[in-house]
């Protein structure tokens, strides 16, 4: 069977940049929000842009949480970026409270205005890597940087989950997480240049693995 990564289409993300990424690495790439097509993927990106309540509501609609299960379940890869981080936790207090996938322990809060710079944090920040021989960051340097747009982060129960740090201001966030085949970032790969570009292709080849 030919490889191919499934993008999740629940019209939240920035599906066409991750896309075109993914085109530019030579990877066969679908966005879809067909069962059949994702649960047969090598590899699943679950991408997100906006708000965390609207966002459950669609998968819900969408009746892609029980897929996202499967996958977990079935020990596939799975890579969440920016919102695709987020909702992978119990809760998100963005607009109110709302239930995650609950994948990952733990709550999304927003920065305190007066800890940090500003809000939204976007831009360029550095990453301090807790477990340098992990797959998804080797042959990127500790501390490099990543671009990000976000006004939430979250916030694991443990700190086994952590694989990147970063500071902001006065916070220091959880900018990368991991647990079993599942790998997120809250910064956007897809933008962040020469590393973002290795950090997906460790994905791709982890999925080849």
């Amino acid at each position: 069977m030919t490889f191919y990564i499934a993008i999740i289409d629940y019209e939240m993300g920035n599906l066409k940049s991750i896309y075109k990424v993914l085109n530019y690495l030579n990877v066969k790439t679908l966005i879809s929000s067909d069962s059949k097509v994702i649960l047969k993927a090598d590899g699943v990106i679950l991408p997100g842009v906006g708000a965390f309540g609207a966002a459950i509501n669609n998968l819900n609609e969408k009746k892609l949480i029980p897929i996202i299960n499967q996958i977990i379940n079935e020990k596939r890869p799975f890579l969440g970026i920016c919102l695709g981080l987020q909702l992978l936790f119990t809760e998100s207090y963005e607009m109110g409270q709302f239930y995650g996938l609950n994948l990952i322990k733990g709550k999304v809060i927003s920065f305190e205005r007066s800890n940090v710079e500003k809000v939204p944090q976007i831009g360029w920040n550095n990453v301090e890597f807790q477990n340098e021989d992990h797959f998804l960051v080797e042959n990127i340097p500790n501390n490099s940087y990543f671009y990000f747009v976000h006004s939430f982060y979250a916030v694991p129960e443990s700190r086994e989950s952590i694989l990147g740090l970063t500071e902001y201001g006065n916070t220091k966030f959880a900018s990368i997480v991991y647990k079993d085949s599942i790998v997120a970032t809250q910064f956007h790969p897809e933008k962040s240049g020469k590393y973002g570009l290795r950090l997906i292709q460790n994905f791709i080849d982890y999925c080849k693995k």
